[in-house]
């Protein structure tokens, strides 16, 4: 059961009981059934053809890999299109079916909040319950200290064709952004004066790298990581959160053909202080997590069960502590049948098994623990948003709406971040 009500001054609050899904296979069936249902109550052409805005935000996502676009096979099919409009536009249909059938679950509060862009957001970072920076297409960033209650966006200046995939907030001040693309459109900007200005730290030279995603253990240590070239993974990292050095190849494993990461929500790569990272991905014939344990100093690499291919592999990396990881993803083209998609490991990724099936169809783009002794974890993507207290074995879906990126700055608090500027607050039930 779902009701919505009127949040003095931010917009729509929900709060969400849904039933519990783990560890069986997804309802592709429902899915479909009740999209052609949906379809006959908005009409065909609200499913069939989205809207330029939603193509634009779908194109940008969907070119996540230089691969794709360096004489590949495309994914942008336009059933592809059509089916993550549906997505971006509605959420998955089939949320009501999936929690009709199964337990109920406590209630978790969603506020939507005025972000003041209409850009895809698709990175956040929270520094408590009150500051959180955000990053998205258009070069737009926004930045709120009072928990999302007033948001102030803008866009990067002279920039305004980037992509930022990747966020990280030290403080109300201090925040980094990651810019995604081939060759010099990947760029790191940092600001320490609450956005007013930015210094453009690192842009790459070789015309082939592609920078997904960053990650840091502090305020000025931290580890960014391109695709692969030529067989070999491009990682840089910095001591003093200005320049920033390349990790000799000699450190990192082989990359097997066109592995590569997803620059899909800034969570393809986390670091743990005080010095373990570790790092997803996909587009191979494994998908493997890249480890280390001495702030990139060295690397090694694990093997996950997840699928992996062509557009396919881990997207996402949320980490409770040094042992307990799960890794997320999916195949990006398959938008409407329901994954399994989520691997766990409690031994710091050396092993890892599968997880539970998530109640949303599509791959997950996004996931984060809540900074809480109890092991919340929310996993995000265009056709929801779920919640698990399990370390992924089983699942509860909190939201039809589509997310690219979720992260929380407290126990109890966190965002979740997608398409035309949506800023959701997640509040999760105290127990």
């Amino acid at each position: 059961m779902r009701h919505v009500e009127k949040a003095d001054g931010s917009g729509l609050t929900s709060s969400v009981r849904a039933g519990a899904i783990g560890g069986s296979a997804g309802r592709t069936g429902d899915y479909l059934a009740a999209t052609s249902a949906a379809s006959d109550s908005q009409g065909a052409s609200d499913l069939h053809a989205p809207t330029a805005a939603t193509q634009h935000d779908v194109r940008a996502y969907l070119t996540v890999h230089p691969v794709l676009s360096l004489g590949r096979p495309s994914i942008l099919t336009p059933a592809v299109i059509r089916a993550l409009g549906v997505l971006a536009l509605g959420g998955a249909f089939a949320a009501g079916a999936a929690a009709a059938t199964h337990p109920r679950r406590g209630d978790i509060r969603l506020v939507a909040q005025r972000s003041g862009t209409a850009a895809l957001l698709q990175d956040v970072s929270a520094v408590d319950s009150d500051v959180v920076w955000v990053g998205g297409h258009s070069a737009a960033w926004a930045v709120s200290t009072d928990g999302g209650e007033h948001w102030r966006s803008a866009a990067m200046p002279n920039a305004d064709s980037l992509e930022f995939r990747d966020v990280h907030a030290v403080d109300a001040r201090t925040a980094y952004l990651l810019s995604s693309g081939l060759g010099e459109r990947s760029r790191i900007y940092k600001t320490t004066d609450g956005g007013a200005s930015w210094a453009l730290e690192f842009t790459a030279r070789n015309p082939r790298a592609f920078y997904d995603c960053f990650a840091f253990w502090d305020g000025t240590h931290g580890v960014a990581m391109s695709d692969a070239v030529d067989g070999h993974f491009l990682v840089i990292t910095t001591s003093d959160g200005v320049r920033w050095s390349p990790v000799p190849p000699h450190a990192l494993p082989a990359a097997l053909p066109n592995e590569g990461a997803f620059a899909a929500s800034g969570t393809c790569a986390m670091a743990l202080p005080p010095g373990d990272a570790w790092i997803g991905t996909g587009n191979a014939r494994t998908a493997r997590i890249l480890r280390t344990g001495d702030r990139g100093a060295t690397w090694d690499v694990a093997n996950t069960p997840l699928a992996a291919d062509t557009s396919a592999g881990i997207t996402s990396l949320a980490v409770r502590d040094a042992r307990h990881i799960v890794a997320l993803g999916g195949h990006i083209a398959r938008l409407h049948a329901f994954q399994h998609d989520v691997a766990i490991t409690d031994d710091g990724g050396r092993t890892w098994t599968m997880g539970g099936a998530l109640p949303f169809p599509g791959p997950v783009f996004g996931a984060a623990y809540s900074r809480s002794t109890e092991p919340w974890l929310v996993a995000v993507g265009p056709g929801g948003a779920a919640a698990s207290t399990d370390d992924g074995r089983t699942w509860t879906l909190i939201d039809s709406a589509a997310y690219w990126s979720v992260g929380f700055g407290s126990a109890r608090i966190g965002w979740a971040v997608g398409p035309n500027g949506r800023i959701t607050r997640i509040e999760l039930p105290t127990r």
